[in-house]
């Protein structure tokens, strides 16, 4: 397994996708029914596999991350060939970023010397998912980067 094993709730919500997939493979209902009965690890690889798939195609197709904490804000712009970060730092023990009057405390205070603004950029390593799931596992959440573009008027993208 590449990625992470989807939740029950996700295969849920994935489940007509899945019934797909065995079917691709030529494995009915009933055989399925069988195969968690009778061959559970089987099981198990198949819904290792499947999983693999949904995360291969949903990091493929990400196009930005965020990862917010109280004091920080990460920005994910991934390209084909690399990914762009915009970092916003508060230096303010009061100032809670994640919560509706802190955020807007910073952007009311953009300029102010405790908010420090920082850019890079880095390559994919060979597989380019890997990387965008890592920040997944990390706390980054996939968004339509909002965040990302609304910050990039302030600071120069590398």
């Amino acid at each position: 397994m590449q990625y992470a094993r989807l939740s029950k709730e996700q295969f849920e919500e994935l489940h007509q996708e899945f019934i797909n997939f065995l079917a691709s493979q030529s494995i009915t209902a009933a055989e399925w029914k069988d195969i968690k009965t009778n061959k559970p690890h089987v099981a198990e690889e198949e819904l290792d596999i499947f999983s693999d798939l949904v995360w291969e195609r949903v990091l493929t197709n990400a196009a930005y991350l965020e990862h917010v904490s109280p004091n920080q804000m990460h920005l994910f712009a991934l390209q084909e060939d690399k990914m762009s970060l915009i970092a916003i730092k508060v230096d303010e023990p009061d100032i809670d970023i994640t919560t509706k009057e802190g955020y807007q405390w910073l952007q009311d205070n953009l300029g102010n010397d405790k908010v420090v603004f920082l850019s890079a950029s880095k390559e994919y390593g060979e597989k380019p998912n890997v990387d965008k799931f890592t920040l997944i596992q990390q706390g980054a959440h996939i968004t339509q980067g909002d965040l990302f573009k609304w910050f990039s008027r302030f600071v120069e993208v590398k």
